[in-house]
């Protein structure tokens, strides 16, 4: 998997994990903890780093310190360190677990991660999936979701999008009149043909429908897809086509609205923040404060409170006006 430089969270230096390990035991012990401490090392150091410690403290005190983290913490900030310790390879995995586990299924998990993700990584995700469950990832999901919904999960989890190598301009006009008969024209959307389209061919290519469907149409591909479908398979293609758009402009409307009126979607929050501190989180930024007249900063600083907000605002690493 490619090397990201846009996060937040790099490699610390000079990175001592024994020492990070002990002050992190003392935190820990006695009455009362520490949470300053805590908080500072883990969103500090990137996840590699946290792996040798969670190592080092096993090593020298016999314990293990997400138990030891689970014990000593409570409610959101607790979720936050613990995600934070999660290993980095299996984090989307493990979301995806527990978003098909028991009753209901967390629709919004399954959208969010298999939208966003590189044909790389949801194929690094499937082969996790296999080997820390035992399980295979496509039949968990076809068991648990249907419809058209359904089957655009499944072309997405194949993870087969044609690679980026030049656009072939007649196959745009096809792709973008094939998608404005099947939407705009139609009675009944013909659902089958975005499924085919915005799943499998390259992010250049679509770019390019997306410019050339807007042309023959009036209308942006967002606004036939919200007028001529709905419920979750609305959500899920329109999560692609934004993603096609731009992935940190995605995550920034998704951190937005998890915040946005009353109450805040903590565990979109921290899920999001999580994942992208070492992959895309400067470009987020970027795109929040150009999108919603305020920083990702500010509006994390207003929603959120105590040491759960602090940890946040280390890991969002900075304001932006």
């Amino acid at each position: 998997l490619p090397k990201h430089t846009r996060g937040t969270v790099a490699a610390f230096a000079p990175f001592d994990a024994r020492a990070d390990a002990e002050a992190l035991r003392k935190a820990m012990k006695g009455m009362g903890t520490d949470e300053e401490t805590v908080l500072t090392i883990l969103t500090t150091r990137n996840n590699a780093q946290r792996q040798e410690i969670a190592s080092s403290f096993k090593t020298l005190f016999g314990r293990d310190l997400v138990d030891d983290l689970k014990s000593e913490l409570t409610g959101k900030f607790e979720t936050l360190m613990v995600s934070l310790m999660r290993p980095a390879y299996i984090f989307d995995a493990h979301a995806l677990k527990h978003a098909i586990k028991g009753a209901g299924t967390n629709e919004k998990v399954l959208t969010e991660i298999l939208a966003s993700r590189t044909p790389a990584e949801v194929q690094n995700i499937k082969q996790v999936y296999q080997q820390e469950y035992e399980a295979n990832l496509e039949d968990k999901i076809t068991g648990e979701t249907s419809g058209h919904f359904q089957r655009l999960l499944v072309v997405l989890l194949q993870a087969n999008r044609d690679p980026d190598v030049g656009v072939d301009e007649a196959l745009v006009e096809q792709d973008a009149q094939v998608l404005f008969r099947a939407g705009e024209l139609k009675w009944g959307t013909d659902e089958e043909k975005f499924i085919t389209i915005l799943g499998t061919r390259s992010v250049s290519h679509l770019r390019r429908v997306f410019d050339k469907y807007m042309t023959i149409s009036g209308f942006q591909i967002e606004e036939t897809i919200d007028r001529e479908t709905s419920g979750d398979l609305e959500k899920l293609l329109l999560a692609v086509v934004k993603c096609i758009r731009s992935v940190p402009a995605y995550f920034a409307e998704t951190l937005y609205y998890s915040m946005k009126g009353a109450g805040t979607d903590d565990d979109t929050l921290i899920r999001v923040m999580v994942s992208r501190s070492e992959v895309d989180l400067l470009d987020i930024r970027r795109e929040f404060r150009k999108n919603f007249a305020k920083s990702l900063y500010q509006m994390i600083q207003k929603d959120t409170s105590g040491d759960y907000r602090k940890a946040l605002l280390r890991l969002c690493g900075g304001d932006d006006d």
